[in-house]
């Protein structure tokens, strides 16, 4: 026993040495309210750093609300939040230099062409306009949109909407990058592209946290995953951690969020039934 303890001693002593990876994401006591109803309710979360990562929850569940204000764009009511050791709302300006933001609904300049759109987005980050040239062209060709990168948004499709977005968030090279929804409503082909950049982005070290209630897509792309129902995390740690003893996240999550057991079928003894 004393050797087991001295070789712990050794082993923090010889990590206390090394300078600690701040996770991607520290939120602590997070709390959001609308009126009489509580969108997140007081969750701690710590999202490690250079990996995928999903906020997976049913409609409703609070994620949408959780990633606007680990991003700044809605302010808690109580709560910090920390990205890249960074806290959102002392020092916002160095928060938003290191991510990138995929929203829901996602708003663009429709009447600037996807290159257009690209190079004022790099112009405003401050990259210089070379820079931003060489890096909206490598964009717009891996992500399949040279062919329309001088069309309107306006009349982009919604794929290429989720792409010409995804660029736009990619194009200063952000540490922690995140997506609301983003395959939603995109075609399988435009999917795949989506998948693979970000696959290729991951690897490079950076992270990416994105939210779903897709259960497939988040088993085949993550590595860690977080679970969150009625405003509250549910879960949280690696996918095998979070999967446990279930066959798959699907079921695991049914049983987190406490949706097992529902049917919802014995009601509907009219539906379908003889006219």
């Amino acid at each position: 026993m004393q050797d087991r303890a001295e070789t712990d001693r050794a082993a923090r002593a010889g990590e206390a040495g090394r300078p600690a990876t701040p996770p991607a994401v520290r939120v602590q006591g997070l709390w959001k309210r609308f009126g009489q109803q509580t969108a997140v309710a007081g969750i701690d979360l710590e999202l490690p750093a250079g990996k995928f990562i999903g906020l997976v929850g049913p409609n409703g569940a609070g994620k949408t609300t959780t990633l606007s204000m680990v991003t700044g764009l809605l302010r808690p009511d109580q709560g910090t939040v920390e990205v890249a050791g960074h806290d959102v709302w002392r020092d916002p300006v160095e928060v938003k230099s290191r991510i990138g933001v995929l929203p829901e609904g996602l708003r663009l300049f429709e009447r600037l062409s996807g290159r257009e759109l690209l190079a004022y987005t790099g112009r405003l980050r401050g990259l210089p306009g070379a820079e931003v040239d060489k890096r909206a062209t490598q964009l717009l060709d891996v992500l399949d949109l040279a062919g329309a990168q001088h069309k309107l948004v306006v009349d982009y499709s919604t794929g290429m909407r989720k792409k010409i977005g995804l660029a736009a968030a990619l194009l200063h090279n952000p540490e922690v990058l995140f997506l609301d929804e983003p395959f939603e409503g995109v075609d399988p082909v435009s999917a795949q592209t989506i998948r693979e950049v970000l696959e290729r982005y991951t690897r490079s070290g950076a992270t990416v946290v994105f939210s779903s209630h897709v259960m497939e897509l988040v088993e085949s792309l993550c590595d860690w995953v977080a679970v969150m129902a009625a405003g509250s995390i549910r879960a949280q740690g690696t996918l095998d951690q979070v999967r446990g003893e279930a066959s798959s996240l699907q079921n695991a999550f049914l049983e987190l969020v406490g949706a097992g057991s529902r049917t919802g079928g014995d009601s509907l003894d009219w539906l379908g039934g003889k006219r």
